[in-house]
């Protein structure tokens, strides 16, 4: 298979934190959306996080542009947050892809 037959333009994805605890807590599923392949730059900015480092905030700053709504456009701004134990669970699904 030639490489060139990989490459294409990113399509958005639904992705779903639909474990026990999220459910049980809000009722049902809650769903995201996120790129299912992510520009050079995007990996290269993880790649560089130091994993010793205790601040997640260059984490965050990488993450926050990937957790996306169903048009694409991200989640999270200086305004709109989200509960601390649905962001980290949310962070985890998106890594999780980053690293299929």
């Amino acid at each position: 298979m030639k490489l060139s037959q990989l490459s294409a333009e990113p399509k958005l994805i639904e992705l779903s934190l639909d474990d026990k605890e999220t459910i049980e807590e809000y009722g049902e599923p809650i769903v995201f959306h996120t790129w299912d392949r992510q520009p050079m730059e995007t990996f290269m900015k993880l790649a560089n996080v130091d994993p010793n480092e205790k601040a997640t905030g260059p984490v965050i700053e990488i993450v926050k542009n990937l957790i996306l709504d169903e048009n694409g456009k991200p989640l999270l701004t200086n305004k709109n947050v989200l509960p601390t134990k649905i962001l980290l669970k949310v962070i985890a699904k998106v890594t999780e892809l980053l690293g299929k």
